[in-house]
Parts: C-alpha cells; structure tokens; sequence
C-alpha cells in the first residue's frame, strides 16, 4: 500500500515536472487539471524545483480549495492567459418540489456521468442550488447531460457572475488551550479528544495552509488555516491573549 502510494506521489511529481519543462521550453503557458489538498502538498513541496518556470494557482475565486497550477509568467512570455476554469450555476426545475440537496449529491451525479475528478473544483451549494467550478472543456457536456440529482430535475448553464455564488460564512468561535500547538487546538474547535486529534495526524489528513501537516506539535500563526479532511477548516484570527489562568485564549473562523 505504502509502495503505491509513493509510485502516486513520484507520478504527480513527474508531470508537474513534465508540464514546467513544457512551458519552460515552449514559452508557451500550461495547466494542471484541478488539484485536491493532497497533489496540492506535493506540488508545494516542488515549489523551489519548479520556480524557474513561473507559477500561478487559481481554482476560479479566491480562497478556493481546489485548484489548478498555471506554469508560465507574463513576464517571461509576453502575454497573458486566463485559466481555463468556467463556473456553472446548478438549479432545480421546480423549486418547491426540489429535495435538499448536499456537496456529495451533486458530486455524485457528476461522478455518475463518468467524469474525471480532475476536471472539477469546488462545488459551492446553497439552498437547492449549486455553483459548480469546473475545467472550461467540461462546461458544454455537463450543462447537456446533468440532468438530475438524487430525485430533483436540475437544467444548468455556465454563469459570469461568479461573485453570486453562495459565500460560506464562517462561524467566530472562542476557545482556550495551554498553547498554539495545532493538535490541542484542532482537538479543542472540534471538540475531541487529543488522541482523536492525533488519529488525524498519523492519517496524513490534518493540512495548513495547504500543506500537509505532519508535525502535531507544530504552533499556529495568526491567519493560518488548519483543514482537517473530514472535519472542516478553520483560521485562526488575530494574536492569541493570556487569561488569568495562564491559557492561551484564541479566536478561531470555523467554516462548517
């Protein structure tokens, strides 16, 4: 199992690699199809082996959590090339007859179109509504053929009006640890156990800043973002202050 995971990682490796030289030599800009947490971390790790081809990430708004790599610079190739990425609304026929409708719905019918889980981002759902990110390419075949999710009847057109998505609104929480270390206040927002906490770590499933956290006594900065796969995410806000008692009082955004 370890094997293949590590033949994975050098496969991932290996066409970041293939995809700078590429743009590097043909001074043209490539793409990477839409990277999850996990292919993001490698990708961060090659960071200094990559630089000298120029890089740019995007997943089609900000704060994203899929997204793609774009090697290639302006300043290097002379001009400028938007990322491939288009946002598609999602929307029931008839709303009062829609069911609600989660993230894994429709991501379950997308898969159940046999598309490629590189070809999607984020998918952003309201209320029996979604917005859905995807590579531009994908955007006509999906608008034809998603048709339903679950038992809701759903039409689909490609949208400009990205900012009209549904905006998750993070949840201000107030908590208090001995110190910033990242299991004590992952296990403290999500009220568990520090050995549940520590369970998260040796699963290679706690990130920061979208790097993979190994470390579970690692401390925490001001505006770092902690995603626990499974859990959520969540960012710490402002400098942490000393109670009476000696803890460390912390505010946290935790997005739900």
């Amino acid at each position: 199992m370890a094997q293949e995971n590590e033949k994975e990682i050098q496969q991932i490796k290996n066409r970041f690699r293939e995809l700078a030289d590429k743009s590097y030599s043909q001074s043209i800009y490539t793409f990477t199809g839409f990277l999850g947490l996990g292919e993001l971390d490698v990708f961060h790790g090659m960071e200094r082996e990559l630089k000298y081809a120029g890089f740019t990430l995007s997943g089609g708004y900000e704060d994203a959590d899929r997204r793609m790599v774009r090697f290639g610079e302006e300043s290097q190739l002379g001009y400028e090339m938007p990322f491939p990425i288009a946002c598609i609304h999602i929307r029931p026929h008839i709303a009062k007859f829609a069911d609600a409708l989660s993230h894994r719905d429709f991501l379950g019918a997308l898969m159940n179109l046999g598309i490629e889980r590189s070809t999607i981002g984020d998918i952003k759902v309201g209320e029996k509504e979604a917005y859905l990110f995807c590579v531009d390419s994908m955007a006509p075949f999906i608008c034809e053929n998603l048709e339903q999710v679950k038992h809701t009847h759903v039409k689909c057109a490609v949208t400009e009006d990205v900012g009209a998505f549904p905006r998750e609104e993070p949840v201000p929480v107030s908590i208090q640890v001995q110190s910033l270390r990242v299991d004590a206040v992952l296990a403290k927002v999500y009220n568990m156990s520090r050995e549940k906490s520590l369970d998260l770590f040796r699963a290679g499933k706690v990130y920061v800043d979208g790097r993979l956290c190994e470390n579970n006594s690692r401390l925490l900065k001001p505006s770092e973002t902690v995603n626990a796969r499974g859990y959520g995410k969540f960012r710490i806000l402002g400098e942490p202050r000393e109670t009476r008692k000696g803890k460390r009082a912390v505010e946290v955004a935790l997005y739900r």
